[in-house]
């Protein structure tokens, strides 16, 4: 949660980690302005990322950095880079859930004329669900043709999500807040997390809200950025999404991150380590720089952030830029890492002639009242979906539907086979195409209730016909609604 520098007299303890490639570089750049700007913060250095990885740590994190972590509960972090090869999770994944930071806050605005842009009026922030969906990373290999990747929606992480993005634009004075699906395909995971966002939305009524499908709302923000005010996305979409909006600002160079959860923070550049260009010189620092100064709001240090921004601002109007960025004379960027740290630092205390001045506030605990949890519904088992490894020659669904047909009972009825999502049986079409991998569903033919003791004898038939059922997923209705999707042409 937001802490504050009631003492400012005090430093305030926080984790700071170096990284790898262009990392210690432009930690280095960061740490002096803050020092310049006399911000009181006590850095404690720890160790994570491709050398921790390669000593064994296959988390890239030893112990004693997680202690830090825990105790500190501030954590600026410098990019690393995670070894090529299996076995080793991303770090920021492991981060972002293990401390529970389910929000990932990317503040983009355009910096234009002084750094070039297609998008001069745009000041977008991208907020992104940051422990849930797709990055659950739960895979599978099922046959030796498909894989498969578990998509995670849950309510708690959803109604979570809706609330800071709401609580985020009333706090920064924002006017509309607009969430990001595909739930005219994934019906119940997007739907889900759609139907969290307008019941939030509906106890804002001070705040504008809409909903998009993602793939139109991302060709809207990348062609009219400045139409957008908050968005807020599942995880996998605003990861994407973050980065397309950061990219039309002029740069990723320039966008720094925060990752809020209840009791912890992260902060750090969006981009990479960039081992490329690692010891020349040329790296720009400014990304970590805004990271940093999302920080110091966090911390209650909103003045200190806004002595830097404005210095930094003025040094971009000043025409001092890196190599990554075009100025307004549409030159690109000479100056190195430390030249333009040097000139920032120079700048304190000046504010931007043209640009808006800084505008940070501070950080404050989000007090959420406590809400009623809904009753928990009904829950009756109607179904199974059987998943097969199967690969006869020929691969003929019809053949295949009635060897499996004839494994039923009265309890579970065989309703359709598919291949990839799509009906093959009964009643396919011989065009479509078929791998190695069939999803058989049961169902009770009376739409009634069933057992478990129904299921096992149902696997226990394919048992014993020879088949390899490689998975399987429990049909459930709710409240006497249907809680899983059709087949395509069900």
């Amino acid at each position: 949660m937001p802490m504050s520098a009631s003492d400012p007299t005090t430093p305030i303890p926080i984790a700071v980690a170096f990284g790898d490639g262009i990392g210690p570089s432009i930690m280095e750049a960061t740490l002096r302005i803050l020092e310049a700007a006399k911000v009181p913060i006590a850095p404690e250095r720890i160790e994570i990322g491709e050398k921790v990885y390669l000593s064994g740590v296959t988390s890239g994190m030893e112990p004693s950095a997680w202690d830090v972590l825990r105790r500190t509960r501030v954590f600026l972090k410098a990019p690393i880079t995670t070894p090529q090869g299996g076995g080793y999770k991303s770090l920021n994944v492991t981060t972002r859930k293990t401390l529970g930071l389910y929000a990932n806050v990317r503040p983009c605005r355009s910096f234009h004329p002084f750094v070039q842009s297609r998008h001069p009026g745009m000041d977008v922030t991208i907020i992104r669900e940051n422990e849930e969906d797709t990055y659950a990373g739960i895979e599978h290999q099922q046959t030796p043709e498909v894989t498969q990747c578990l998509k995670l929606i849950s309510r708690p992480g959803s109604e979570r999500i809706a609330r800071y993005a709401f609580d985020y634009a009333e706090r920064a004075g924002r006017r509309r807040v607009t969430c990001m699906v595909k739930d005219n395909i994934m019906k119940i995971t997007d739907g889900l997390f759609r139907q969290c966002f307008e019941e939030e939305a509906a106890r804002h009524p001070n705040i504008e809200s809409d909903v998009m499908i993602i793939d139109i709302g991302t060709a809207r923000i990348a062609d009219t950025p400045g139409t957008f005010d908050v968005v807020v996305l599942p995880n996998l979409y605003g990861d994407i999404v973050s980065d397309v909006v950061a990219q039309l600002t002029g740069s990723v160079g320039i966008a720094g991150s925060a990752n809020i959860g209840d009791d912890f923070a992260m902060f750090e550049a969006i981009h990479g380590s960039a081992p490329d260009i690692a010891g020349k010189g040329i790296a720009n620092p400014s990304a970590l720089i805004q990271g940093s100064l999302q920080m110091l709001a966090h911390l209650g240090l909103a003045d200190h952030a806004n002595l830097i921004q404005n210095a930094w601002l003025r040094t971009l109007e000043d025409g001092v830029v890196t190599g990554d960025l075009v100025n307004s004379k549409g030159e690109r960027g000479s100056a190195g890492t430390e030249e333009f740290a040097n000139a920032v630092i120079q700048r304190l205390g000046d504010e931007p002639v043209t640009l808006a001045r800084s505008a940070f506030r501070q950080g404050r605990t989000m007090a959420f009242e406590t809400r009623k949890a809904a009753p928990r519904p009904v829950k009756t088992l109607g179904g199974i979906d059987v998943f097969l490894d199967w690969d006869e020659v020929g691969r003929d669904p019809n053949v295949l539907g009635e060897k499996v047909k004839a494994l039923g009972s009265d309890a579970l009825e065989l309703r359709i086979v598919t291949n990839r999502g799509v009906k093959v049986y009964p009643d396919g079409f011989p065009e479509t195409f078929c791998s190695d991998h069939w999803r058989c569903r049961f169902v009770n033919p009376e739409e009634g209730e069933i057992s478990h003791s129904d299921v096992l004898a149902l696997l226990q038939r394919f048992e014993t016909a020879g088949f390899d059922f490689i998975k399987t997923e429990h049909l459930y209705r709710f409240d006497g609604e249907r809680g899983w999707s059709l087949g395509q042409g069900e």
